[in-house]
C-alpha cells in the first residue's frame, strides 16, 4: 500500500514539526530585548504543556512504525528499518520522560532523538531521500 506522501513530504509535514514540539519544549536561549541580552528558561509549566511533549513523543513513536511499512521503506537498505526502529525507542523513552514530567531527561532525550535523526539524515539526505552509495554498491557496480 503506498503512502500517501513522499519520505520528503511526510517528514517536512509530519515527523519535522512534531519532533520541534518535542525539541522546543526544554531549553535554554538567550535572546535581545531593547538590545539587551536576556536569558530564558523554557520548561513545561502546566499539565496541558507535558501532555502536549507526551503526545509529540507517542506521535514520534507512530511516524517510526510508519517508516518501517513498505511503502515507505522499500528502495532503501536494511539500515532504514534500524533508524525508523531506533526512532520508535527513543521516543517510548520521550514519551516515559514526558510522563514523568522530568524536564533534565527530556532535555537529554530530546539530544538522543537528534542523534537518531541526524544518523538517518546522514545516509539519507532529506533533499534526495536515498544515499549516493551503499556497502556493496561498487561490488555491483564491478560485477555489473
Amino acid at each position: 500500500d503506498a503512502p500517501g506522501k513522499t519520505v520528503q513530504q511526510f517528514m517536512a509535514e509530519d515527523v519535522q514539526p512534531t519532533a520541534d514540539v518535542y525539541w522546543g519544549a526544554v531549553r535554554y536561549e538567550s535572546v535581545l530585548v531593547d538590545g539587551e541580552p536576556v536569558e530564558r528558561d523554557i520548561r513545561p509549566e502546566t499539565d496541558e504543556d507535558w501532555a502536549r511533549i507526551k503526545q509529540a513523543a507517542a506521535k514520534l513513536g507512530e511516524f517510526g512504525t510508519e517508516l518501517q511499512t513498505p511503502g515507505y521503506a522499500e528502495g532503501r537498505g536494511e539500515d532504514w528499518l534500524q533508524f525508523a526502529a531506533s526512532l520508535v525507542e527513543v521516543s517510548a523513552l520521550a514519551e516515559q520522560a514526558a510522563d514523568e514530567k522530568d524536564v533534565d531527561k527530556v532535555f537529554e532525550v530530546g539530544g538522543t532523538v537528534f542523534s537518531v535523526c541526524k544518523a538517518c539524515h546522514d545516509v539519507y539526505p532529506p533533499a534526495e531521500g536515498v544515499p549516493e552509495s551503499r556497502p556493496g554498491d561498487l561490488e555491483a557496480d564491478a560485477a555489473g
